[in-house]
This record gives C-alpha cells, structure tokens and sequence, in this order.
C-alpha cells in the first residue's frame, strides 16, 4: 500500500477494533481486579499491590525481546500479524482465569493469571501498536489512525462499563462478582473476534527498512533520541499519575460517597466522554500542534481532579461533572503521544537507517505498563499503610477517609500539571517531521537505485 494514501473507514476500523477488548486488558484490570480480590477473596492491598508491580517489572526481559524479535520476523504473512494472532489464545485464557477465579485462590493464583495476561499483552501489543507506525508516513495521517484506534478502545472501555450498567438495570445482577463474570466473558467471545478481523482485513505494508542493527547498539541510539526520552518522561509522570487514581476509583465511589454499585456508572460516564474527547484532541493537534495539545489535555486533568475532595457521602451525581471533564481531558492521553512516538521513530531511521518501530514500541510498551503498576502500587500501598480496610463491613475511621480523598485527589494532579510542562516544548514539530521524512525518502531513493547505473 502507498504511505501517501489515507487509508479508508474500513480498514481503519479492521485495524482498531482489536483495542476494543484489549482495553478490557488495562483499565478495568487496575478498577476492578484490586477490589474484588481484596474485598471479595480476601487478599491484602499490600499483596495485590506488589502482585501487580512484580509481575509488571519481568517486562524489562520480555518487552525488548518481543519488539526486536518482531522487526526480525519475515514470513508469508507479515511480520506483525503472526505475533498478534499467537498471544491471542494466551490471554483469552489468563483473562478468563483472572475475572474468574473460582472461591479459594491465593496470592500465587494471581500472580500466574496476572503474568500470563501481561505475557501475552506483550506478544500483541508491541507489533500491533508498531504496526500503526508502518500504515502511514504522514504526520497528520498517523493522528487519523491512533485516533481511530484510540475511539475504538474508548468503545471497549464504555463497554466494559455500559453493559455490566444494563445487566444491573435490566436484570438487577450487580457488584463486584458480576461486573467480574461479565467481563471474563466478554473477552473470550470479543478478543477471537476482533484479532481474526484485524489480521485477515488489514495488509502489511512492504514498505519498510529491515532492521540490522544489533540490540545494544540500537539501545544505545535509543537513549540519544533526545525527543523519545522527552516523550517517555511525560509518559511515565502522566501515567503513573493516572493509575494512582485507577485502583482507586472503586473504593472511593464505594466508601467515600456510599454507592458502591455505582463504579461502573461513573467510569461508563468518564469513558463516554473520553470517546467523544479523541476527535476533539486529534482535530486541536493538527491546528496547534501534537505536543501543545497533549500539554492542554494534561492541565485540564489537573485542573478537574483536585474537586473530587470536596465530595462525601451521598455526592455521587455531583462528581459525574468533574468525572466527565476528566475523561474529555484523557481522551487526548492514547491517540498524541502513539502519533508522537511514530514520529520519534521517524527521527531514529534518519539517524540509523533502520526501521526498528517494535524495538521502540517494546520500550515505550514497558515504560506504560511499568507506570500502570507502579501507580497501582502506590495507590494500594500507601492505602494499605494507613490502615484503610476493603473487606466488606470493615469500619474505617475518618482519618482512613480522608487520607483514602486526600491520595485519591493531590498527587495525581500534582504530577499530571509535571507532565505538562515536560511536555510543553517538545521539539518535532509539523514542519520539521516533513524535513525528517524529505530525508529519509531521499536516502531511500538513493537506496533504490541499481548499483553502476549513472547519476
């Protein structure tokens, strides 16, 4: 396929859909997996916490083997689509196995569910997310696709929401357990589907340079890409800032506000309009810039978050404003930074003369999923240090309230306005990625021409 050409609705649509139930994979994990195995089964904050940073920290390995294995593949098919097809059975089983687990499970039980889910994350999500790199060499085009398959895993985030909300409304099965058996069944039916669709619809391009060089060398390009570093820094304080709100959220809205079958409306309404936000962002980037409009998104966050403190018992309908202002601030958080990366990755074939987009990828893959754990070890740590109890009828004093509001609210905001100004004047602009791409099509050209012909 042509990188000048956009691609159409359709083949955007085949490449994003596999996000939908990969999404069921990161958010709902780190609301929903903390609280039931500590309320539900009786697991300790401490333990899930470490469970979860543990299990995370064994990416360090995995990650970089995966994406350079990945810009190594050559077969028939391509050499993403064979890794995304292969973690799929993975983690349809480890998902399964997590959301349901039968009544007496212990520490190791999660700790294998949850390595072999993040194993298998890592098989697909690094040669699925590089792929999107490969789609298109064009600087606003790249935002067109993250933002296509950004919306399309926002859908899968409102759904793992929405329909455990219409279960409850329809049918009155509600809470913890049934949000749990609902979701484990929604990927064993939705990931199969969505992976044989994505592989058989969407072509490989074959228009990419093959990778030689070796893996420390290309780490050690890696860490002089000034801009990639930049957009890693920002990624690892916005992230980490983000998922020490995630675990959070269900005990809040459950022991701070009195509602607690009510978590997943408030994260179907915070999805809802992060979905409607990806347009938004993605249109505001094209005018003002990637980075300019991923810093925007970052202080309207911090400006939103700190009011949820001012909630109590019975506010629940109160904080849907703010949550909704929150989720439109993070509409901007998948569909910026994966164009930027793609970007960086432009700027390091310009250095290098390789395409090594998985490499880059597996780093920015495990620089994600270390902040998701570390903000969840954070949140259920430190929760755990006060003395805050999530057993069922536990009796929490109000110093376990309010320091529960207080490291719900201030840290979270604190790192998300860091973000921002890390972020501010990052230096690939509009104008000078065309100047990366000029070159990098000039030397391909180069490339391109038969030894001994005349110039």
């Amino acid at each position: 396929m042509s990188d000048r050409k956009p691609l159409s609705r359709f083949r955007l649509f085949c490449y994003g859909v596999t996000d939908l139930p990969l999404s069921f994979a990161l958010t709902p994990v780190l609301v929903f997996v903390p609280k039931y195995y500590t309320s539900e089964l009786g697991l300790s904050l401490i333990v899930v916490g470490n469970i979860l940073l543990i299990a995370r920290i064994m990416d360090v390995v995995t990650d970089p083997l995966a994406g350079y294995w990945s810009d190594r593949t050559r077969t028939r098919w391509g050499r993403r689509r064979p890794w995304i097809f292969a973690g799929m059975p993975l983690m349809t089983l480890s998902f399964y196995l997590l959301f349901l687990p039968p009544d007496n499970v212990d520490a190791w039980y999660l700790f294998a569910c949850i390595m072999g889910l993040y194993l298998a994350l890592t098989i697909i999500l690094i040669p699925y997310y590089s792929w999107a790199a490969e789609l298109s060499s064009d600087y606003s085009e790249r935002s067109r696709i993250t933002g296509w398959r950004s919306a399309i895993g926002v859908v899968g985030n409102v759904a793992a929401q929405g329909i455990p909300i219409l279960f409850l409304v329809l049918f009155d099965y509600g809470g913890d357990e049934a949000v749990m058996t609902i979701l484990g069944i929604m990927m064993v039916i939705s990931l199969p589907l969505a992976v044989i669709l994505t592989v058989t619809q969407v072509p490989e391009t074959d228009n990419y340079i093959s990778s030689t060089t070796p893996i420390l060398k290309g780490l050690g390009l890696m860490w002089r890409n000034g801009p990639f570093k930049r957009l890693l820094v920002a990624l690892m304080i916005g992230s980490t800032a983000f998922n020490i709100t995630t675990p959070l959220y269900a005990f809040f809205v459950g022991y701070v506000l009195g509602a607690p079958t009510m978590t997943v409306v408030m994260l179907g309404f915070f999805y809802l309009s992060n979905m409607l936000g990806v347009p938004f962002w993605v249109r505001l980037s094209n005018i003002i810039g990637k980075h300019r409009a991923y810093a925007l998104s970052f202080i309207l966050i911090g400006c939103a978050h700190p009011l949820y403190i001012f909630h109590g018992w019975g506010d629940f309908w109160w904080m849907i404003p703010i949550t909704v202002v929150s989720g439109f601030a993070a509409g901007a958080f998948a569909a910026l930074p994966n164009s930027m990366k793609a970007d960086v990755i432009d700027l390091d074939t310009m250095m290098s003369g390789d395409n090594r987009a998985a490499s880059f990828f597996a780093s920015w893959s495990f620089t994600a999923k270390l902040s998701a754990a570390l903000g969840g070890w954070i949140a259920l740590n430190i929760l755990g240090l006060i003395g805050f109890e999530p057993q069922l009828g536990a009796a929490n004093t109000p110093e376990h309230m309010l320091g529960l509001r207080l490291l719900f609210t201030v840290p979270p905001s604190l790192m998300f306005f860091l973000a921002a100004a890390v972020i501010w004047n990052y230096p690939i602009t509009a104008a000078r990625h065309a100047r990366m791409r000029a070159s990098i099509e000039r030397r391909n050209a180069r490339r391109a021409v038969p030894s001994g012909t005349a110039g």
